[in-house]
């Protein structure tokens, strides 16, 4: 019966792995890597300058930042900022004020209410947002991380066309694809992570791995907060990426999904 068990399982893995191989057939990954692994962080906090970058230049790896421009570390802090960017990760745009859909969150006040702003509105914020921060790190390409992930505005009209003008990619919220053929760049699924332990945070990898596509993560306070990732499970993670740097391309958003892009084009 164990025999009978093990030999089922097997099986089930080399279909798994045969049809991830299927799938991507026209999508490559660099270097011949497994899958692609993007690190972001949300809402341009202390934590993330304090416990996420030590940990991140530890390992040499790259990760993007979404910062939307009201926060207070972004002004009080404004030259650290400037100097992760200039050591190559990201400062992604997430608006000015990160308005969220008030009929989602009961915490969102009335002016930044997403689902009351015109497209005109939403427009100008991100417009600016971009600005500000092409003030700090001088860049005129990045992505945007769709705050609370809504895409919806006044009239339930959605903005993606102007993320599309604004930005090089968008970042929202969903499972791992299950496969990289005609995925949109301009809304890419990412984990929204809670308190994971380590080996969530690994296992969600591996997935990516299994399929062949992308492992985003979304993170927001590091080291205790709000939608906290713990430093010993973040550090446990990147061990692992370390550990099996051949199998996983890990990299800023920006980096990847033009990566991806450049793919798309060329199998078209």
């Amino acid at each position: 019966m164990k025999r009978t068990f093990i030999n089922v399982m097997v099986i089930l893995v080399t279909v798994q792995f045969s049809y991830s191989q299927d799938s991507n057939k026209n999508f490559k990954w660099p270097e011949k890597k497994k899958a692609a692994v993007c690190l972001t962080f949300d809402d341009g906090q202390d934590s993330h300058l304090d416990n996420a970058i030590p940990l991140l230049d530890s390992f040499n790896m790259k990760a993007t930042f979404y910062c939307p421009g009201n926060k207070e570390s972004l002004h009080n802090r404004t030259a650290e900022w400037r100097t992760i960017a200039k050591n190559g990760h990201e400062l992604g745009n997430h608006s000015l004020f990160h308005p969220c859909d008030g009929r989602q969150f009961d915490w969102v006040e009335p002016e930044y209410d997403l689902s009351r702003y015109s497209l005109d509105q939403i427009r100008m914020e991100l417009y600016t947002a971009n600005t500000l921060l092409k003030a700090i790190d001088g860049k005129t390409n990045r992505t945007y991380g769709y705050t609370c992930s809504n895409y919806k505005v006044q009239g339930d009209s959605t903005y993606l066309a102007i993320v599309k003008q604004l930005f090089s990619a968008g970042r929202s919220d969903g499972p791992i694809p299950n496969t990289m053929e005609n995925i949109d760049v301009y809304f890419m699924p990412s984990w929204c992570v809670d308190n994971p332990t380590g080996k969530e945070l690994i296992d969600y990898v591996k997935e990516a791995g299994r399929k062949g596509t992308i492992a985003t993560f979304m993170f927001h306070s590091v080291g205790g907060g709000y939608l906290n990732v713990s430093n010993e499970a973040l550090q446990e993670l990147l061990n692992y990426l370390k550990e099996n740097e051949p199998d996983y391309w890990v990299d800023t958003f920006y980096n990847v999904t033009a990566y991806i892009a450049n793919q798309s084009v060329n199998i078209e």
